[in-house]
Formats: C-alpha cells, sequence, structure tokens
C-alpha cells in the first residue's frame, strides 16, 4: 500500500502546508490512506452544507480539484468534492442528504500511479458522522485484485470479494459458441470453468474492453469503483443451465468508449461465435453506430435487450434495440402468463419476441442461488434456444436461425392488442 509524508517546512512565522494553511508545530498530516479517510470524516462530515472551497480550508494539505452538486438547481441531494492531496493522491467526499439532513458521507481514496488515480479505500459514514463500514481494493498476485469489506475500524476484515482472477485451467468442451456482452463474468466458478471456449493452446478466450487487459470479471464499476455491480455472472447462469452444451466467450463491456463494440463483433465472430448474447443498451445512439456498422458485416446473430425502462421503444428509442439490423432479435420480459412484464420495454416495430423472464432462477457471482427478472435475463433464455437450434442443425444460415426462432412465437393469450412484433414464446426452454 502506498503512503506519503510531507515534509514540514518550518519558517519563522510558523509551519505551513502544501496548500498554504497554517499547521500547528509539531502537526503532521496523515502517511496512509486510512488516516486520510478518517482525517475526511472527521473535519468535513460535520459541516453543514458544505462547499468546496470550505472542504480545501478545513482538510489541511489539500486543494479543491473539483465540486459538482446534483441536483445543479434547488437543494442538492448529492454534493461530491475532489481533493487533491500531498503526492498528487486525490480524496473524494460525497455527502448523501435529503430534506437537508445527512444521510450518508463517503470519503474515497485514490493513489496516483503511473499518472493514473487507482481506487484504494472508501469510507462510509452514517448521518451521525460515525464510520460503518469501508472497502479497500487489494493486489495480490498478478492479475489478482480483492474488495476487502471493512469494519468502522478500517482494519478488521469482514469478507472478501474477487474483482479480477487468472483464467481457470481447462480444455474446450465443443459446442455452439456464444458471446456474452455484458458486466463481465466469474469465470473461475465452478459453474463457468468447464464452460468457456478456448484457443488451440487452452486459453479461454473472452476480453475486458473496459479495462484492455484479458481477463473480463464481472464488474460495472460505472457508479463506484468500491461498489460494483454483478450482472453478467447472474445471466451468464441461466444461459449455461438452458443450453448446457454451449461454450461461453465472455467479454466485459466498454463503457469507457463504446466505440470497442465494433472490437467485441469482430473478435466474436473471428472466435467462432454464431451468437451474440446482449443485455444491455443506452439512451444515446453514439454509442452503437460502431456496433451497428460491425455487426452488419458478420454472420452472427445479436440477442438484444429491449431494456427496462417502462416505455414503447418505438416512440422513446433505447438502442441498440431500435437498429434495424436483419441479423438481431429484440426480446422483451413477460409473465408466464405472456402479459408484459411490469417496468419491461415493449414497441409494435422495435421489439421482436416476448417470453417469461419474470423471477428466474439465477447463480449470482458468490455462487448463491437466486431469482432475477427483466428484459436483461429474457436475453440469456432465448440466445440458448438459439444455442441449442444450431447444436441440432450446425448448417443453419442466421437468416435461418431467425426464422426458426420466429416460428416458435404465438399471440399473447392475455394481451388485447399487440406489444410486440412477432409474439410470445411461452417456454423458449421446451424442445
Amino acid at each position: 500500500m502506498r503512503s506519503y509524508r510531507l515534509s514540514l517546512l518550518v519558517l519563522c512565522a510558523g509551519v505551513f502546508s502544501a496548500a498554504g494553511l497554517p499547521l500547528a508545530i509539531g502537526q503532521s498530516l496523515p502517511t496512509t490512506e486510512r488516516g486520510w479517510a478518517e482525517l475526511a470524516v472527521a473535519t468535513l462530515c460535520p459541516v453543514d452544507d458544505l462547499s468546496g472551497i470550505e472542504a480545501q480550508s478545513r482538510l489541511t494539505g489539500s486543494w479543491l480539484v473539483e465540486e459538482t452538486r446534483h441536483p445543479a438547481d434547488g437543494e442538492p441531494g448529492v454534493v461530491t468534492i475532489r481533493l487533491a492531496l500531498p503526492g498528487a493522491d486525490e480524496i473524494s467526499i460525497e455527502r448523501r442528504q435529503a430534506a437537508g439532513r445527512l444521510r450518508q458521507f463517503r470519503a474515497s481514496y485514490f493513489a496516483r500511479i503511473d499518472d493514473e488515480l487507482a481506487p484504494r479505500l472508501l469510507a462510509i459514514a452514517d448521518g451521525g458522522c460515525t464510520i460503518q463500514s469501508a472497502r479497500e481494493i487489494r493486489q495480490a498476485e498478478h492479475p489478482w485484485f480483492y474488495l476487502d469489506q471493512l469494519d468502522g475500524n478500517l482494519t478488521t476484515l469482514r469478507w472478501s470479494e474477487t474483482l479480477q482472477a487468472p483464467w481457470p485451467e481447462g480444455s474446450d468442451p465443443g459446442g455452439v459458441r456464444v458471446a456474452l456482452v455484458d458486466s463481465g463474468l466469474a469465470y473461475d466458478m465452478n459453474l463457468f470453468r468447464d464452460r468457456l471456449a478456448r484457443d488451440p493452446k487452452g486459453v479461454p478466450l473472452g476480453y475486458d474492453y473496459w479495462d484492455l487487459d484479458p481477463w473480463p470479471y464481472d464488474g460495472d464499476v460505472s457508479r463506484s469503483p468500491f461498489l460494483p455491480i454483478r450482472h453478467g455472472t447472474a445471466v451468464a447462469s441461466v444461459l449455461v443451465r438452458e443450453a448446457p452444451d454451449a461454450t461461453l466467450i465472455p467479454f466485459r463491456y466498454p463503457r469507457p468508449d463504446m466505440s470497442r463494440m465494433a472490437d467485441i463483433v469482430s473478435d466474436a465472430a473471428r472466435a467462432g461465435a454464431r451468437i451474440l448474447a446482449m443485455p444491455l443498451g443506452s439512451n444515446r445512439i453514439d454509442d452503437w453506430s460502431a456496433f451497428a456498422a460491425a455487426l452488419a458485416q458478420h454472420d452472427i446473430l445479436a440477442i438484444v435487450s429491449a431494456g427496462n425502462n417502462g416505455r414503447d421503444i418505438d416512440r422513446n428509442p433505447l438502442w441498440p434495440a431500435v437498429l434495424p439490423l436483419e441479423n438481431m432479435i429484440v426480446v422483451t420480459s413477460a409473465d408466464g402468463f405472456g402479459r408484459l412484464a411490469q417496468g419491461s420495454n415493449w414497441g409494435l416495430e422495435s421489439v421482436d419476441i416476448m417470453l417469461p423472464a419474470e423471477n428466474v432462477p439465477i447463480i449470482d457471482f458468490r455462487g448463491a442461488s437466486g431469482t432475477a427478472s427483466g428484459s436483461s435475463y429474457a436475453v440469456p433464455r432465448l440466445a440458448a434456444l438459439a444455442a441449442r437450434l444450431l447444436q441440432r442443425e450446425p448448417s443453419l444460415t442466421i437468416g435461418q436461425l431467425r426464422e426458426r426462432i420466429f416460428a416458435r412465437a404465438t399471440p399473447s393469450p392475455f394481451e388485447t392488442s399487440p406489444v410486440v412484433a412477432v409474439g410470445w414464446i411461452p417456454d423458449p426452454s421446451a424442445d
């Protein structure tokens, strides 16, 4: 763990910090990440209506980098303040408040390594400014990374989660190759280690297009590097259960640069994937222009989620679902009776299929059993159906495969008027 010490310059007028603020004689700045987090909570959490300038003045040795308030107008619910520290590390302060009262206070420490900021520690305090828990990112032997859950003393370990792991050893099991584009995959779990597509040397196929490294481990860190969303593993558990002979090629989607989606499509096709399972989407058409151009050039069937915004995407588009591509099927979630699920998107032109995807049994990244709902879980069910069809008839073209799937759809017996273009598949796991 990196730490920094500030050499104090003793002047005849007194002692000064790097920010030009006076320090008491004999006082020193924190020398550890935990020390800075504790100091930030102690000095800044109790301050009502904290501003960036006030935070800089109170946290000795720091200087303001950025301040944001959400919403920008009116009383903010979240105030975020970035402060640079001696040695070029940073600490980020987040005040979450409602009706003028502090609900939670977060202090996140970032260490500067090779001119980049790496997340290290998050301390979480309650509305009374008492630290209740913390999360620390720990690097072990390359490429292992762990996320440690700590008690409020920032020392006692509660449990650890894997953030990155090496590929497991094994051999390619054969079968139809399905590329899964999601938050990644906990590929070291027993459920998946023997289900990975591999090259002739036994190295699993797949890539992390978020971090641009070979290990696409499950974790969407868009909300916080300390609070990753584990989505891909649960989705994949559905796929491997309903297509037991299929093999997986996991890709972690490129949130920092969505133009990399073109590389994912090309890599998937080059690796022999016939199916691309994509339980993701966004409101920005620019995110998907590279994907659309690449998919149109490859003989691969993309199974895409319609989304879970509770809206008609014909009128209020969601991409890539609304793209007019011949080698793409858009799927949404229904209940077991054929009724569009609450919160799931629909579209008589843009959405092709709805199928039961509510309370679907899943295995999460910890290996725990549970259930999940929504269009994201309709994707692996339809992708599994496509994989089974290809397993039986490997010579099917993508157009023929699409026709076989559409032929299974019927009008919903419970929707008074159609909400999707093709229809409802009552049981996609039935053969």
